[in-house]
């Protein structure tokens, strides 16, 4: 095994191919930036774009900006270009809402769906027991408005496939875990449910721009991701929802906004939904966060998502390396996957002090974060996060521990952002 140098991490970032696009974020001087899978950095577009939009588009063209700059269709004009990045079809994919309202629209149009509402025999939700909070409170909630006539059943991410049989209406399934990073296999999963006869509502939030997605190939039909993680959007950035062409005909939404209708501005009384992808809209987008997701979208031209997987693994083994000859004794034991297969873009180290621990690094210049009840989760945006970023990263990670700089006082205050 060759030991990484400094020197090393420097050649790896000359030889990167992906090496220029680090110039298309605005990045802070003295911060090593571990934290894209949960804030993307920002964009140098976004902020001159938003002036425009508020100074040039609203401020001087009001309301004909909706026609003017076709602010009407900004949520399709999105979708189309996600389609193309995580391998659906134009007109498969909308931006819309918050990945928590989209859970709660898809998850509603599945169990809605001729062959799952009348067939009483399915009548569970299955899901994984580690899966991200905000999945399972929709489907909870969502079940308490259908009066309770699911289960919402949580198995092992390990149990998911043999656990989808002839009782399961849905599975609710985050192709990588939030803690650990694990990355399911979204085409094997897809393949047990379509053999079980039930469907699969994907969450690609903690993979789209970071791991290359293929809706389509991979047998997916239904799916919801945000946009301000690896997709760089910005804080609170719309999120967006993909149903396969084929299930769209027949698939309803419990939120019948007057976005999703067929002519809104025919203002008719009654609901009739669009045709296709657009009649999973509700309300009047918000138009300056479409802009703003559009410029992290903006991000990835001229990128291929292989190049990025590529690079994204290099940097997690690179810093595992690093964590294993620099950090070895000092209390860390990874739980991320090994395998590439199996790994994401993210890893996660188990720490006894992990909450302090994080809070020094993050006052040093190094900003990651936690995650109960004893993770400090290390993102890697192949966007713009360096080999050298990880050398100096660890560096610091040794400096901290072996100073014991944690143990300050300062640092075991909790946040409520962790």
């Amino acid at each position: 095994m060759i030991t990484v140098t400094k020197l090393i991490c420097a050649q790896r970032d000359a030889d990167d191919p992906l090496r220029h696009i680090r110039e298309r974020f605005e990045l802070p001087e003295n911060v090593i930036y571990l934290d894209g899978n949960s804030l993307g950095a920002l964009p140098r577009t976004t902020s001159a774009t938003l002036q425009n939009t508020i100074r040039q588009q609203w401020g001087n063209d009001l309301i004909r900006a909706w026609n003017k700059h076709d602010w009407v269709n900004f949520p399709k004009r999105i979708g189309d270009k996600l389609a193309q990045m995580l391998g659906a079809a134009p007109g498969e994919i909308v931006a819309a809402d918050s990945t928590s309202i989209n859970i709660f629209k898809l998850l509603a149009g599945a169990l809605e769906l001729p062959a799952i509402r009348n067939n009483k025999q399915r009548r569970v939700i299955l899901s994984e027991a580690g899966n991200f909070p905000t999945d399972l409170y929709m489907a909870q909630g969502l079940n308490v408005l259908l009066g309770n006539q699911y289960t919402l059943k949580l198995v092992a991410a390990d149990q998911l496939a043999a656990s989808m049989n002839e009782t399961v209406a849905v599975a609710l399934i985050t192709q990588a875990d939030y803690c650990s990073g694990h990355l399911h296999d979204m085409a094997a999963l897809n393949v047990a449910a379509h053999q079980a006869g039930t469907r699969i509502l994907w969450d690609l939030s903690h993979t789209a721009g970071a791991v290359p997605v293929s809706l389509n190939e991979s047998g997916a039909e239904m799916a919801v991701g945000c946009g301000y993680k690896y997709l760089n959007g910005g804080p609170g950035a719309p999120a967006y929802c993909y149903v396969a062409r084929a299930l769209q005909p027949n698939f309803a939404t419990p939120l019948a906004g007057w976005f999703g209708h067929q002519a809104p501005f025919a203002f008719s009384p009654e609901y009739a939904p669009a045709p296709g992808i657009e009649r999973l809209l509700a309300g009047t987008p918000s138009i300056l966060a479409m802009q703003a997701l559009d410029c992290g979208l903006a991000s990835f031209d001229d990128v291929s998502m292989q190049a990025v997987r590529q690079k994204s693994l290099a940097l997690s083994d690179m810093f595992w390396a690093l964590m294993d000859e620099h950090c070895a004794g000092l209390g860390f034991h990874c739980v991320s996957p090994r395998e590439h297969a199996e790994r994401a873009s993210q890893l996660s180290f188990a720490h006894e002090h992990a909450y302090a621990v994080m809070q020094a690094l993050i006052d040093r210049g190094v900003v990651g974060d936690f995650r109960q009840p004893n993770l400090l989760r290390f993102g890697f945006t192949p966007l713009y996060t360096r080999f050298i970023d990880v050398w100096n990263a660890v560096m610091v990670i040794r400096d901290v521990m072996q100073a014991s700089a944690w143990q300050d006082a300062k640092y075991h205050h909790r946040n409520a952002v962790t």
